[in-house]
């Protein structure tokens, strides 16, 4: 093989793939217009309470997600460590040690905009484009090996500022929501800064060619397009106001 060519099909540095990782938050959900809307004091409370029902459909969807992940992995290492975000999303209880966990909170945040626990849980407010998107992504970490479930989770990235932003513009555009409601984000602001480490970890180790590392790409799209296609629905269903 000639120089060129091996300088063709040569894999990126780290850093480098890290960075084309990175650049795919372009395409994040927080740029959606429904999400913009939201961040920005336009939306009304009946959407509100739209995007919080219809958003519990993926919270619970996590971990299992994350469960298919361990059943697939067959490395004890990482098993003791993504383990951690099961607990973070069903809670745990541990002698005198006690979490309700982020779905419960999620439901507190529900409650805090008006909806009852029954009609969450219930998952009466869920369009069906919304969990249809949320099975593609439950379906896809239960067959895919789990390297690529992990690199899949890399939407992770992007998701501390978004979060960020609604702590910070929430309670000035939304004071009906009481503040303990957002308690949900305060918590994944450091949980998911923490979980990157992790997936990132992982993904820069096993997606070493440049075939891999392309594969990488492809995945965190199809994740980000997930995102992307749960708030075309809900903007379909609900509206976006200018």
């Amino acid at each position: 093989m000639n120089d060129t060519m091996s300088k063709q099909s040569a894999a990126w540095s780290r850093d480098d793939f890290e960075a084309r990782l990175r650049e795919q938050g372009k395409a994040y959900h927080i740029h959606h217009p429904f999400n913009v809307m939201l961040n920005t004091g336009k939306a009304t409370p009946d959407q509100v309470r739209g995007w919080v029902a219809n958003r519990f459909s993926y919270q619970v969807a996590i971990p299992v997600k994350d469960a298919a992940v361990l059943s697939n992995c067959p490395d004890r290492d990482v098993r003791r460590r993504w383990i951690q975000r099961i607990l973070d999303h069903d809670g745990f209880e541990f002698g005198a040690t006690k979490d309700e966990g982020g779905i419960e909170a999620w439901i507190r945040l529900g409650i805090a905009t008006g909806l009852t626990r029954e009609e969450i849980t219930d998952f009466r407010h869920v369009i069906p484009a919304v969990q249809f998107a949320v099975d593609a992504y439950v379906n896809f970490a239960r067959r895919a090996p789990w390297q690529e479930a992990v690199c899949s989770s890399l939407t992770e990235l992007f998701a501390p500022e978004i979060h960020r932003q609604r702590l910070a513009t929430w309670p000035e555009h939304y004071p009906w929501i009481a503040a303990e409601g957002l308690q949900y984000f305060r918590n994944r602001v450091t949980q998911a800064r923490r979980d990157v480490e992790q997936g990132l970890e992982v993904t820069l180790d096993y997606f070493n060619t440049e075939v891999l590392q392309k594969r990488a790409l492809d995945i965190l799209k199809f994740k980000l397009d997930v995102l992307w296609a749960m708030n075309d629905a809900m903007a379909t269903a609900y509206g976006v106001n200018a």
